[in-house]
Order: structure tokens, then C-alpha cells, then sequence
């Protein structure tokens, strides 16, 4: 067998080699035991896998037979996937499984490499072999079984397979609830599937346990409760961020001197061909570049597209954090010598939340990627409006809350493809269309008995949802026939590319929000179109994201305070046409000087708030987030009927948690804090 070639400098590569062939022959010659073979491969990793391969590959010649088989197998089998031979290891992995059915590890390891090589169904099918294994109940057996059905859920869940996916976490969950990651997958499942309840009970698994551990994404899509949702998210930086390493990186540098350039950092695993990325573009184009320096972080999934290409041109640096970890990727940012770093993620998927927590930049700031208060102590400013949050709201933010005249950015120079016709986007051509393109997972009962009782009562109507898995869209078409509404009165559009997706909206009669997570860019988008939207604002950031939209483009009297309200002017409108062709000319009327449209005029505004963020820091006057009480707000939260909060007027919303607070009080004397507790 020829020896593997050692990059190492001429001395060090003969040593090397003496070494490797003192051990090959050990091994051809039967002198060396498995444990000694797995010591004597450990030692060669120094000079690269391909070393204790060559070392695997003889003992296995020469060792048939052998006890310790399995685990060589095993071990050769990660030297082969760490030099590239993901084939050769895939062939080693199962040759331990066919020695050793039980061993869990090889299960998960073969699983990840076969959906390396791009083969899911395999993979998925690897691990429920594992799992279906009458194994003896060792913690061992028992934490493989949970790995291998967290990644056929990942998989799943990734292939749109949701009701599959939901099938193996739920089973994770039946053999260990104290899961909160897998909770937190299962509920958004649920939510994206319109399975109501979203937090289903079991035998084994109570409502009680799952409330607690929901993220604060799904939080916000499930309830109108701003004081939980930032106890949870609160809750969710402990638990789930927790707190950063020592040694901390080194401290902030003193402010820089007055006259030179902003460093503006954003971070995004959006900057592409997504709704956040589309926004932005033009937010980028617009910065002055005499008061700001933009760099841009990206941390999402590797793409190239023109999104990202027209991304890439607005900026002054970009940089790829992707393939760096958390520590290294504040480093990297710290040695910008960033001045104000924006958070365009918050808790959404694949944010580096972490890289936050290490404080790279002496401020930060929660902008647009999240709709809510991070509760974070690392979290220094909201940038939000005084319809999202006006100043009786702001004690439902940990964060000192900064305002434009309208919180959303927008792209100018969107692309729209020519309208198709009704029958083309598979619509009646006399109907009056009602249209919500938001994604299921906003969808709740209540929202959904709201558009049923406007169905009612327009005979004439259908109404035309954005598309889920042909499950989800049969769930809905029998909710509705139960809700006396005909199932074939839902529409369902299917996923197009944003010119198409913003041509065909054109199309509806009138944009029908969801509570209480309503249209954001979708609104925007809508609104760009000419559809009006009929809005319904609640107390919670998620709720009144289109409320300030719709104001900002000129029709304030779409937003409606009450379900009662909403479902009324709903049917107004569709009863009386020529009221709604009057708003919907006002809307295209208004459109080019609206200040929802104000790009230019949002990032003055934007840098305005910088400087004054910057002399808040020369000052040492930076905020510092109140976290006052969080836990406890949490503990009360979690333990409540969440969807039922819409039902409460803000009164007696207020007064449910003074009083819950007020009983924690009498066993447990609690703190004074800033919001509802004055002690």
C-alpha cells in the first residue's frame, strides 16, 4: 500500500513518514490492538487524516475477525469523510452497522453524510432504522434515538415535508419533553400547517409544557401580548443565547473624533432574494456616504443572486461570516472598529444573535428583521414609528425606543411583470376578490372566523390565500365548510418570483390582514400595487406594522381598532365598489410621495438617529436595557389562555397582569419595576 503524502516541511515530512511506516507495520505484522490502533491513528492526525486512514485501512486487513472491528470501522470512517472520500466513508459506516446493529453513533454519522451527498430520503430513512430498534434503554440508546429524530425532523421540515416532520419531533418530545428547542419546531409545524390548537396536548405532553418554550417568532403569530412577548424573548436570550465566553472581547474603543464617518454595520442572513434583502437595497443605495461608511455582515445561506449582487455594489464592505464562529465573526467586526451595529435578523432563522451578545460594536440596534423588543441586555435601541409604538406602549420594550416617520424601508425600483388576467392566476373573472398573500403561519382561528363571517355575508366573494401544502390547503377548505362558507370559495396561489407575485396582486379587490401578525412587506408590496388593505392594530409590534403602513400611504381609514370594526367595513367595502375604486385611485394617486414610499427621506432620518446614537455614546449616556421583572412576567405568561388576549381591551389587559402580579406579591415580595409594578 502506498504511503498517504504528509504536508509537512522536508525534515518533519521524513519523520513523519518513518513514523506512519513504523506503525503500518505494526499493524500489518498483528502487533498493535484495536485501542492501540485507535491511540497510535489519534496521534497521526497531526499530519492530516489521510495518515491514520492508511493506518485504519491495513488494520482492518489484518484484523478480521477482531472484537474491536466496529469501532475501526467506525474511527476510519470519520479519517475518510474528514479527507473527502464521503463515498469510502459511507461504505466504512455501514460495514459498522452490519457488524454492530446498535451503535448509535454510526446511525447518526451515515445519516449526515448521505444528505451531504444530497440524498435526504436515504439519510431520513437511516435514522428511523435506528430508531425503530427494539435497543435496550440506556441513556446512550435513548439520547441517539432523539438525535436521529431531530435531524429526520430538520430534514423534513426542510424538504416541506411538515407533517412528517412534525410526526418524528413529536416523538422526541413523547420520549423526552424537556426539549425546548423541538417544542419551539413543533409549534411553528403546527402553525405553518393551520393545525389549531397549535399547542396540541398528548399522553404525555400537556399544553403547560409547551407554552413556555415557544420562540418568540411563533409568540408573536400566536397572541396580541407584547408584556409576554418580551418576557419570552427575554427568556429566550437566557435560555437559548445565554451568556458569552470569557474572556469577553476587549474593551470598546473611545468614540471617534467629531468629523469622521459613521461605521454603520448591518447584519443579515436576508441580504439575497428575501423580503428583508428586497426592502434594504435601496435603504443601502440612499446613505450619504459623507456621514456614513456602510458595511454589510452576511450570515445566510450561500446564493448569489441579483438581490444580493445589487446588495453587494450599494455597499462599502462586504463580508461573509458564514464558515466563521461566533467569536470570531465579533472579532472581525470589532477590528472594523464598527461604531453602530444593526440587528436585521432578531430571532429569526439563521441570525447570530451570539455574535451580539459579545458586544463587537459599543451599540446596538433592533431594526426591521424582527417585529418586537429583543429583551436583551446587549440591545440598546428599537427603531420603530408612533403607529408601531407610540409613547403608552413603550414600556412593552426593553430597549429605548427611536422613531421614523415610518419604520419599513422600501425598494423604488422593484420590478413588476406585466399583470396576467384573472383566469391566467385561476380566479373568476366577476367575483369580488378578497386576498391575503400573507404565509399560513399567520393564520389563527380567530383570524379565520373573522374572514368566514365576511364570506357570509358577500355571497359573491372567494377569498385567495397564498398556498400551503395541499394538506394545508384541504384543512382549509374544510374549516371553512364547516363554517358554513363553500370549501371551494378558498383560493390558493402558488409561489411565483416577486415581479410575478407583485404583478398578480393587482388583481384582488381588496388585501384582508391577519391578526395578530399582520402584512409587513407583503402590505408594502400590496400597497405598491394599488390594492388597499384593510388592517386590524392590536397592542403587540406585529399588529401594528400594517397599520403604520397603511397610514403612511395615505388611508388611515383602513385600520380598524375592533374584530367588530374589521369584519363590518370589510363588507362595506365589497358592497360598495365605487368607495373602494375611489381609495384605490387615491392609493395609485399618492403613491410616488407618500411617506411610506420615502426612501430618501426614511434614511435621513435613519442617520439622524445614528448621530444622535453616537452622541448618546460620547455623552456615556447610552441606554441600558430594563429587564426588570422578566422572569417573573414570563412565568406569569406562559401559565395564561394567550389567545384569548385579543379579547381583552388594553384596560383589562393591564389589570390581569397587575393582578397576577399582585399574588406573586403576597407569597413573594416583588421588586419595583418601571412597567406595571410599582412595589
Amino acid at each position: 500500500m502506498a504511503e498517504p503524502e504528509l504536508q509537512t516541511s522536508p525534515t518533519a515530512g521524513t519523520a513523519a513518514q518513518v513514523e506512519l511506516a513504523t506503525a503500518l507495520a505494526r499493524a500489518g505484522a498483528r502487533q498493535m490492538t484495536a485501542e492501540q490502533a485507535i491511540g497510535e491513528a489519534n496521534r497521526l492526525t497531526v499530519h492530516g487524516p489521510a495518515a491514520a486512514a492508511a493506518l485504519y485501512k491495513t488494520w482492518l486487513a489484518c484484523n478480521a475477525g477482531d472484537p474491536g472491528l466496529p469501532a475501526i470501522y467506525f474511527n476510519y470512517a470519520v479519517c475518510l469523510s474528514d479527507s473527502g472520500d464521503l463515498a469510502g466513508a459511507v461504505n466504512a459506516l455501514r460495514e459498522t452497522i452490519r457488524l454492530k446493529a446498535d451503535f448509535g453513533p454510526a446511525y447518526i454519522n451515515l445519516g449526515s453524510l448521505l444528505e451531504r451527498m444530497g440524498m435526504a430520503g436515504p439519510a431520513v430513512e437511516t435514522w428511523l432504522s435506528y430508531v425503530g430498534l427494539q435497543a435496550g434503554v440506556t441513556p446512550d440508546a435513548l439520547s441517539y434515538k432523539l438525535l436521529a429524530l431531530k435531524q429526520t425532523g430538520r430534514v423534513l421540515e426542510a424538504a416541506q415535508e411538515d407533517a412528517a416532520a412534525e410526526d418524528a419531533l413529536r416523538q422526541s418530545l413523547e420520549l423526552n419533553h424537556d426539549q425546548p428547542d423541538v417544542v419551539q419546531h413543533v409549534i411553528a409545524l403546527r402553525q405553518r400547517q393551520c393545525k389549531w390548537p397549535v399547542l396540541a396536548a398528548s399522553d404525555r405532553l400537556e399544553p403547560a409544557k409547551l407554552q413556555p418554550a415557544i420562540s418568540p417568532l411563533s409568540a408573536a403569530y400566536h397572541t396580541d401580548d407584547p408584556i409576554f412577548h418580551l418576557a419570552n424573548a427575554y427568556h429566550y436570550a437566557r435560555r437559548t443565547i445565554g451568556r458569552p465566553p470569557r474572556p469577553r472581547l476587549v474593551e470598546v474603543p473611545r468614540a471617534p473624533e467629531p468629523g469622521r464617518r459613521l461605521r454603520i454595520g448591518y447584519v443579515s442572513s436576508d441580504l439575497r432574494d428575501h423580503a428583508v434583502g428586497f426592502a434594504m437595497t435601496d435603504v443601502l443605495e440612499s446613505h450619504d456616504r459623507g456621514r456614513v461608511e456602510v458595511f454589510a455582515y452576511y450570515c445566510g445561506i450561500n446564493t448569489v443572486d441579483e438581490t444580493q449582487r445589487r446588495t453587494r455594489r450599494a455597499v462599502d464592505h462586504w463580508t461573509d461570516l458564514n464558515g466563521l464562529d461566533d467569536a470570531r465573526a465579533a472579532q472581525v467586526i470589532r477590528q472594523h472598529g464598527i461604531d453602530i451595529l444593526v440587528d436585521l435578523n432578531g430571532y429569526t432563522k439563521d441570525a447570530r444573535t451570539k455574535v451580539f451578545a459579545m458586544r463587537p460594536a459599543p451599540v446596538a440596534v433592533n431594526w426591521f428583521g424582527f417585529p418586537g423588543s429583543m429583551g436583551s441586555p446587549y440591545h440598546h435601541y428599537i427603531v420603530a414609528d408612533n403607529v408601531i409604538i407610540p409613547p403608552e406602549n413603550e414600556l412593552y420594550y426593553s430597549e429605548k425606543v427611536l422613531r421614523l416617520p415610518c419604520y419599513q424601508p422600501n425598494d423604488r425600483k422593484r420590478i413588476v411583470a406585466p399583470a396576467p388576467t384573472r383566469q391566467e392566476a385561476g380566479l373568476p373573472e366577476d367575483a369580488f376578490v378578497f386576498c391575503c398573500l400573507n404565509g399560513m403561519q399567520k393564520l389563527t382561528p380567530r383570524c379565520f372566523e373573522r374572514w368566514m363571517a365576511i364570506l357570509r355575508q358577500v355571497p359573491d366573494s372567494v377569498l385567495w390565500l397564498l398556498g400551503g401544502t395541499p394538506d394545508t390547503n384541504e384543512r382549509l377548505r374544510a374549516q371553512a365548510q364547516a363554517a358554513g362558507v363553500a370549501g371551494e370559495r378558498i383560493l390558493f396561489a402558488d409561489r411565483r418570483s416577486n415581479p410575478h407575485h407583485l404583478a398578480r396582486m393587482q388583481l384582488a379587490d381588496l388585501f384582508i390582514d391577519t391578526f395578530p401578525y399582520g402584512a409587513h412587506t407583503t402590505a408594502s408590496d400590496a400597497l405598491w400595487v394599488g390594492l388597499p388593505i384593510l388592517a386590524l392594530s392590536g397592542r403587540s409590534f406585529a399588529t401594528r406594522v400594517c397599520a403604520s403602513l397603511v397610514t403612511a400611504a395615505g388611508l388611515p381609514e383602513l385600520v380598524c381598532r375592533t374584530s367588530e370594526e374589521y369584519v363590518a367595513r370589510a363588507v362595506e367595502l365589497a358592497r360598495d365598489r365605487p368607495q373602494l375604486a375611489a381609495l384605490r385611485a387615491r392609493l395609485k394617486a399618492g403613491r410616488d410621495t407618500c411617506t411610506l414610499f420615502d426612501t430618501p427621506g426614511l434614511v435621513r432620518s435613519l442617520e439622524d438617529l445614528y448621530a444622535g446614537m453616537q452622541e448618546d455614546r460620547r455623552a456615556g449616556t447610552l441606554p441600558r436595557p430594563d429587564l426588570a421583572n422578566l422572569d417573573l412576567y414570563h412565568e406569569i405568561g406562559a401559565a395564561e389562555d394567550l389567545e384569548a388576549r385579543e379579547t381583552l381591551d388594553d384596560e383589562a389587559y393591564l389589570a390581569h397582569y397587575r393582578e397576577r402580579l399582585a399574588d406573586f406579591d403576597a407569597d413573594f415580595p416583588v421588586r419595583a419595576d418601571r412597567r406595571l409594578w410599582a412595589g
